[in-house]
């Protein structure tokens, strides 16, 4: 059907064309099975896609985690049949049989792609805009894996040196969350990223007029970006040798990243649908479909209808890529020879072991001083960092409040940068106010493979990531996010900075690991096991958000049933617990305190630190219930938060020393008495709690 491609720089052949147009059918046929979906960006993408899987990208079917792969993000996750049939054409495991069962239960084709799901599928996208965050962190870590392990070679001559393809549509590109990236992007000059922009105009709304007016192009020039646009063919369609022709360009631009524009019609070449907001999320209709396969020859009576001639020409990918790969490893072997050392790190990190002796490097802080555990957090990874290369991370903006400043001199920050501690290869990223951004980063940088991202913000500013932590828990990545300023003891910012209801909020979220530490000690065992988890021993990953306070909080000696979640800081006297105190991070302090002050009046108290709920909730029942006795209905749970998380350890006769309501401005020692958060009103709790129980 297509006008025959505009220059000869493409080899395109009759077989070529049919294929991309098989790709069209099959996207069709596939939404109009299941009953929904999104078919018209992936009938309009296709010659976009097949350019990117058959002609330029370095990958290798047979082999997706491939360390020198391009990656591929198809941030416009709606479109997965985008995805999902280049990987049934490439060979990469997907049958027929799978774009069948698009978006049915248990099929490999979910409605939108995902990570560790399915064979070939770089990252989780759905929510728009992050695919875009998390391709700017895979080019981020991939210049930091060069670092690693490569740093001299000329640009181009590394076998660190790779690609990372990106496919985005007008929602993504409106999101904020892209404007965040792009702009980072720009400024760190990735000239391994190429973002390809599906300008269709279309939006479930209708025409994208009704919400946008800008000049993306321009819009990406001011970012820094290299920008490209390629027109359309005569009939609408797609300029499969323009597309090629410009994403050679972009590969071939190393010093920015590049931006490329490709007008489409949404649906092409459905007679009724094209260029409608219909053809963006609902099926085409039978007679829709019929009439577009007689378009492009196809039998309008058959289904998924897939040629010999079409399957075994693209599957020729396999034998393509194993050459292209093993051409790699040559070169990839040339470099182990000439670099043992590098390549015996690269041998550990790769298989997400931790150094020899890396754990003795963890501080150990002297038991009765005031330390604040977001300086006993920044004292950890300075002394990490001096052992563990591949850990690296920094902060929105807020470094000297996070204290996650691995290396003062070293900044990740591309040449030319005048700062004098600029360094491609640097240890701190300074990600700038752009929360969003951040953690979605750390995803791409996580799910790019070969280092370990931490990133540090309020916590009260989790907020802004939190789409992007959902993802982090979601896809089970290794992702560190450190959280300071973890209640109103940060004072007199006011309530507008003060977390009352982010704790609870998430645990809500299932997959992810939030640790508030007590104390400096607890803060120390916490980033060790946090590192501990974080390698195949293990299993399956979960991200972790550290929640440590501005203030200092006395420091007690360290108990290593911290990695347990929870444990007994401080035992009964006198006889069998009364009442259990149960406590987080600043607050255990207080309840150390109540606890005094109940012995003294001849009630047995025992302290239970509870640093991690779902550390604690993965320890078997007889642990638990030798830390929380079932025995002793009288409990107390104080955390300067609201007390959702609670009820369930407490029960009936139990009591909550909570904050359900928001904070004020003034000092964080006022705020603490104002609100009820005192060993005094703690221990009143208790004994209301034990008169409860006692009834």
């Amino acid at each position: 059907m297509s006008t025959k491609p505009t220059t000869t720089d493409l080899e395109w052949t009759a077989l070529d064309q049919r294929a991309v147009d098989t790709v069209r059918v099959l996207a069709a046929d596939a939404v109009q099975k299941v009953g929904n979906g999104h078919p018209g960006t992936a009938m309009s993408l296709a010659p976009a896609a097949y350019v990117l899987f058959q002609k330029l990208m370095r990958h290798d079917p047979s082999d997706a985690d491939w360390t020198g792969r391009d990656r591929f993000v198809l941030s416009a996750g709606h479109s997965s049949l985008t995805l999902y049939i280049q990987l049934y054409l490439a060979g990469y495991g997907l049958e027929l049989a799978d774009l069948e069962a698009f978006r049915t239960w248990g099929s490999k084709t979910p409605g939108h792609p995902e990570y560790g799901h399915t064979v070939g599928v770089e990252t989780t996208t759905g929510p728009l805009g992050q695919g875009v965050a998390n391709a700017v962190g895979m080019a981020m870590a991939a210049r930091y894996e060069r670092g690693l392990f490569d740093p001299e070679a000329a640009p181009g001559t590394s076998p660190f040196d790779h690609t990372i393809w990106a496919i985005a549509g007008d929602g993504c590109l409106q999101e904020g969350i892209s404007h965040e990236a792009s702009a980072l992007a720009g400024h760190q000059k990735l000239g391994n990223l190429v973002l390809l922009w599906d300008d269709n105009h279309i939006s479930i709304e209708g025409d994208t007029e009704t919400a946008v007016s800008e000049d993306t192009l321009k819009r990406y020039e001011a970012y820094g970006w290299h920008v490209q646009r390629v027109e359309q063919l005569p009939n609408g369609d797609l300029d499969p040798a323009g597309l090629y022709k410009a994403l050679k360009a972009a590969q071939e631009e190393t010093e920015r990243p590049s931006f490329i524009a490709a007008r489409s019609i949404i649906a092409w070449p459905a007679p009724h649908a094209q260029n409608t907001e219909a053809a963006h999320g609902s099926a085409l209709g039978d007679e829709e479909v019929a009439a577009t396969k007689r378009v492009l020859g196809f039998d309008p009576e058959k289904t998924f209808e897939v040629s010999d001639e079409v399957i075994g020409h693209t599957r020729e990918a396999l034998d393509r890529g194993r050459a292209v790969r093993e051409e790699w490893e040559k070169t990839f072997a040339e470099w182990r020879g000439a670099n043992p050392e590098r390549a015996a790190e690269f041998d550990r990190i790769r298989s997400t072991e931790l150094p020899t002796g890396w754990e003795e490097k963890l501080p150990v802080f002297e038991a009765g001083k005031g330390v604040a555990t977001r300086a006993a957090s920044g004292k950890v990874l300075q002394a990490l960092g001096a052992i563990i290369p591949e850990l690296w991370g920094g902060s929105a903006d807020l470094a000297g409040s996070n204290n996650t400043t691995i290396d003062k001199t070293s900044s990740f920050l591309p040449k030319g940068n005048p700062l004098p501690e600029a360094d491609p290869y640097g240890r701190t990223i300074h990600f700038g106010i752009r929360e969003h951004a951040m953690a979605a980063v750390m995803n791409g940088i996580a799910l790019h493979g070969n280092t370990r991202i931490y990133g540090g913000t309020f916590l009260v500013f989790s907020d802004y990531m939190r789409n992007a932590v959902r993802l982090s828990a979601l896809m089970h990545l290794p992702v560190t996010y450190v959280w300071t300023h973890d209640s109103i003891g940060l004072g007199e910012d006011g309530p507008t900075h003060q977390p009352v209801e982010h704790l609870a909020s998430l645990r809500a979220i299932p997959g992810l690991n939030i640790v508030r530490p007590a104390d400096a000690n607890e803060t120390a065992i916490a980033w060790r096991e946090i590192l501990r988890r974080y390698t195949k021993k293990f299993g399956v990953g979960a991200p972790h958000g550290l929640a440590l306070t501005r203030q200092g909080v006395p420091t007690y000696e360290p108990n290593e049933d911290t990695a347990k979640g929870g444990y007994v800081l401080a035992e009964a006297e006198g006889g069998d617990a009364q009442v259990l105190l149960i406590a987080t991070g600043s607050e255990v302090h207080l309840a150390v305190e109540a606890r005094a002050q109940l012995q003294a009046d001849g009630i047995p108290a025992r302290v239970v630190s509870m640093p991690s709920v779902e550390w604690f909730e993965e320890q078997d029942q007889a642990y638990k219930d030798s830390v929380l006795p079932p025995s002793v209905k009288a409990r107390v749970a104080v955390e300067a938060g609201v007390g959702l998380t609670w009820y369930r350890y407490v029960g009936d006769a139990g009591r909550i020393v909570s904050l359900e309501h928001f904070g004020a401005s003034a000092d964080g020692k006022v705020l603490f008495r104002e609100f009820g958060f005192t060993p005094e009103n703690v221990a009143a709790v208790a004994r209301e709690s034990i008169a409860a129980a006692s009834r």
